[in-house]
């Protein structure tokens, strides 16, 4: 019993942080993002009857500790949702930087939950495999689609009517977006641990929570009108006050160092010479910059300048999940 797929990684506009639940990956807000053709990870799962125990290779090197323990946590769910009792050796190749800002847990753990559920001969529909894959990691959910998605925050209990839905598919709009690397190290705190510490001690957290709603009526009146300057001062606007709880939460923390403010600059200098261009930063150091494809010779060379910057990788809009 074996599968395999492939999932591109996910850049959220209006942003995902902070969860209701937990265990099950409720979200506190719906969320907005751009699935990308540039980062993505293919996995291949085999099921195996003569396996006594789970094992997880990444990028050809066996895993342990907490990668490990998460992967084995979701083939848990996947298979009780089979009723299977099967062990697997799971292989993935990761082309994202891991923990580093760029959601490499989107890409793996969507394509993780393709290959698992197809291997393991689960014959879900989008919606119920994006349900499944928000199990393990929760901006996974839309990474099940290409474009545009929304993952709506639901408000069942048991999280069966939180998963992601489509806006508008990668054809739609040909928008760019330069994932800029800063480094590629692990980030001391992880996404979870932040939202955490964030949602239980910021001051600044309820008035990130209300704001949502208004950046996510004008980002989706904008995406169908192809409405770019209006797209990227929202996306840009919703990743500072997001990043804004950060920095009153107790103790504070924040995720950038001196060269993400530095190409923070560099976007805003773009913008004062006519090239429409806007910055987006998830949990993470490294920048996310929309821009246009008739500007992608001088943004590219523009953020080629700034010092700290180790490469800029160049996308367009992604496709959903599919099977090799």
């Amino acid at each position: 019993m074996k599968a395999t797929a492939k999932a591109h990684t996910n850049i959220a506009l209006i942003k995902y942080w902070g969860k209701r639940n937990e265990e099950l990956i409720l979200p506190t807000n719906n969320s907005l993002s751009l699935t990308l053709d540039g980062f993505y990870t293919t996995t291949t799962v085999d099921f195996q009857e003569d396996l006594k125990a789970d094992s997880f290779e990444l990028n050809g090197i066996p895993e342990q500790g907490e990668a490990y323990k998460r992967v084995t946590a979701f083939l848990e769910l996947v298979r009780k949702m089979a009723g299977k009792e099967v062990y697997a050796h799971v292989a993935s190749d990761n082309q994202v930087p891991t923990a580093a800002g760029f959601a490499s847990s989107a890409s793996g753990f969507a394509a993780l939950a393709a290959a698992a559920s197809k291997a393991i001969g689960l014959d879900l529909d989008d919606k119920e495999l994006s349900r499944l894959t928000r199990r393990g990691s929760g901006s996974s959910s839309r990474s099940i689609y290409g474009g545009f998605a929304e993952w709506q925050m639901g408000e069942k209990k048991d999280g069966s009517d939180s998963y992601a839905v489509p806006i508008a598919d990668e054809n739609h709009w040909d928008i760019r977006m330069a994932g800029v690397v800063l480094t590629s190290e692990m980030k001391k705190i992880s996404s979870r641990a932040g939202m955490r510490r964030t949602v239980e001690t910021s001051p600044f957290y309820e008035g990130w929570l209300k704001s949502i709603p208004e950046d996510l009526t004008g980002i989706k009146e904008a995406i169908q009108e192809k409405n770019f300057i209006q797209v990227g001062e929202i996306a840009e606007a919703n990743c500072l006050k997001m990043h804004a709880t950060s920095l009153g939460a107790k103790p504070p923390f924040t995720y950038w160092l001196d060269s993400t403010i530095r190409v923070m600059r560099q976007v805003q200098k773009m913008r004062e010479q006519g090239i429409p261009a806007y910055f987006t930063i998830d949990a993470g150091p490294n920048v996310k910059v929309l821009y246009l494809p008739e500007h992608e010779a001088e943004v590219e060379r523009m953020l080629r300048e700034v010092p700290g910057v180790t490469d800029v990788i160049l996308s367009k809009p992604g496709p959903g999940v599919s099977y090799l």
